[in-house]
């Protein structure tokens, strides 16, 4: 332990009707490999408003309070190996946790603050660019020169991965929701943009690249899934993220996968183990350590709130008008 902590926190919880609640509770208890962080500031991502609805539960074991991804400051460590970190501020990882003063947290889950990057932008990256990297990187395998179609391409997790797909020189495409979305994330650097609002995304692409996607990823699903295989390249892979457009999929042409000898694939990362964890900050900062710390790197951050306004900042993420992260400081 470093500085004289005290014995309890403030930290938001979610009561049986899904409002959002203050509560007090004992600071967490350190398991070996583990650090306390005291939080300066947490990512708001849609599986809080998940986890809020009540079909987005933490691992097992687990804390069942919001929040996924964190910055702030080591304040105490679980054995003498870890107190070089003490004093040092780091954002990253966590299973669960992070809306409140203090949050644990593995230390290899963590990441150094460059300095070129404020603790707010810090706290809106670890979550959205690690989903972008194990997505199109890990489980899609991207090469430069390929093509990969992102879907929700305004998004935290999609303006991340159209930073990451650029800087590894392949040819990004993305659909969004309106005309000023699309304008940003040409400005971010894709290749081009489609508003599926007043454009047939299929027709469009197909132009666009006629030898298909090497990777598609795609948040929404449902009849989404039909449309992807039709762009899909040949050996190609669809890596589905999540189900905001449905779970059930419309007519499923299975003899055109196998003509494609395409993959489609369903992943996650909260209930991932915490070596896979490991490993994937391992690859991801070995990859991209030097273009965070020279600021070619960061998320696009949307807003930024006081974590007393929690409940306006779900509610702004759940209407789909903003672009990028929203960030809660935690007072």
């Amino acid at each position: 332990m470093s500085e004289l902590l005290p014995a309890t926190m403030k930290a938001i919880g979610v009561t049986a009707t899904q409002q959002l609640e203050w509560l007090e509770l004992p600071l967490p208890t350190l398991l070996p490999g583990q650090v306390l962080i005291k939080v300066a500031a947490v990512g708001v991502n849609r599986a809080d408003l998940a986890q809020r609805a009540g079909y987005y539960p933490p691992p097992p074991g687990e804390s069942d309070i919001l929040g996924l991804e964190v910055a702030g400051t080591v304040v105490a460590v679980a054995s003498p190996d870890l107190a070089d970190l003490l004093g040092k501020t780091m954002f990253g990882l966590v299973p669960g946790g992070g809306y409140a003063e203090y949050v644990r947290v593995l230390a290899a889950h963590l990441f150094a603050v460059p300095a070129s990057m404020s603790l707010s932008y810090a706290a809106g990256s670890a979550e959205v660019f690690l989903t972008a990297y194990q997505a199109m990187f890990q489980l899609g395998q991207l090469q430069a020169g390929e093509a990969v179609l992102l879907h929700a391409g305004a998004s935290g997790v999609g303006t991340a991965a159209i930073k990451l797909a650029k800087a590894r020189g392949a040819i990004v495409a993305v659909t969004v929701g309106s005309d000023e979305k699309a304008k940003l994330c040409v400005e971010l650097g894709a290749d081009i943009a489609i508003n599926y609002k007043t454009q047939d995304f299929v027709t469009e692409l197909k132009a666009f690249c006629p030898a298909g996607f090497a990777v598609i990823v795609d948040p929404v699903a449902a009849d989404y899934l039909p449309k992807n295989l039709q762009l899909l390249a040949m050996d190609g892979k669809i890596i589905v993220l999540a189900m905001l457009g449905g779970r059930q999929i419309p007519a499923f042409d299975l003899a055109l996968m196998f003509k494609k000898r395409g993959q489609l694939i369903c992943s996650t990362l909260r209930n991932r183990s915490d070596l896979y964890k490991t490993a994937l900050c391992q690859a991801f900062w070995q990859d991209f350590a030097e273009r965070f710390a020279e600021g070619s790197l960061a998320p696009l951050l949307a807003r930024e709130f006081s974590w007393q306004q929690a409940d306006e900042a779900h509610q702004l993420m759940a209407s789909n008008q903003l672009a990028g992260k929203i960030v809660l400081r935690i007072d």
